[in-house]
């Protein structure tokens, strides 16, 4: 990506942490990229334009993570909730150390632009993720029987929550943070991650 065009969306990112995505103004983002209020519109036509550039921008990081864990699907029915914790963990990790763009894709995510956006958005470059959803559901049939609505939501926005509590230092950012938070996180999840139902007692 042009190296002006990555300094407009990290400088966006920051005014709304700053700022609020309203308060956000194009004067202090040019200010923030180091550029005038001109050559930002040589980028991006308007102010949604650019808060959904950002968004896909990040979230297109986020995905890369699973790019380069080392995943083995023949790990999953040995200890599931590692398995688990082995693919969350990283992507927490990569939000409570990333505040801009924390706050940012939180308060994206809650706005009146977010939604229809969601609806016609390219996710494809979670790919990699996908593929690892689906290798649990292999192992985890029960699993199909969770609304993949709620459940992803559920993770998504809990995790990208709590990140949020960290970098703005309402929470620690420490072991037992990540240790408690996961637990919250999968604390229902877990009836689900078996391989098949137990034998009745006779």
């Amino acid at each position: 990506m042009d190296d002006t065009k990555t300094r407009i969306l990290s400088a966006t990112m920051k005014a709304v942490r700053q700022y609020g995505l309203e308060g956000a103004r194009v004067q202090n983002i040019s200010e923030l990229a180091g550029i005038s209020p001109g050559a930002m519109y040589r980028y991006f036509k308007s102010k949604d334009e650019l808060l959904i550039a950002c968004f896909t921008y990040v979230d297109q990081q986020a995905a890369e993570i699973f790019e380069h864990l080392d995943f083995n699907p023949k790990d999953i029915s040995a200890d599931p909730m590692r398995a688990v914790k082995s693919l969350w963990l990283p992507y927490f990790r990569f939000w409570a150390s990333h505040p801009d763009e924390t706050v940012f894709y939180h308060r994206f995510r809650d706005s009146a632009v977010f939604p229809k956006y969601d609806k016609m958005r390219d996710a494809s470059y979670f790919g990699t993720f996908g593929n690892m959803v689906r290798a649990f559901m292999r192992v985890f049939p029960s699993l199909r029987r969770v609304n993949q609505d709620v459940l992803w939501l559920h993770v998504l926005t809990s995790t990208v929550m709590y990140a949020k509590y960290v970098v703005e230092g309402l929470l620690p950012n420490d072991q037992e943070t990540e240790d408690t938070v996961f637990q919250f996180l999968t604390v229902g999840l877990s009836g689900y991650l078996r391989a098949k139902n137990p034998e009745p007692n006779v």
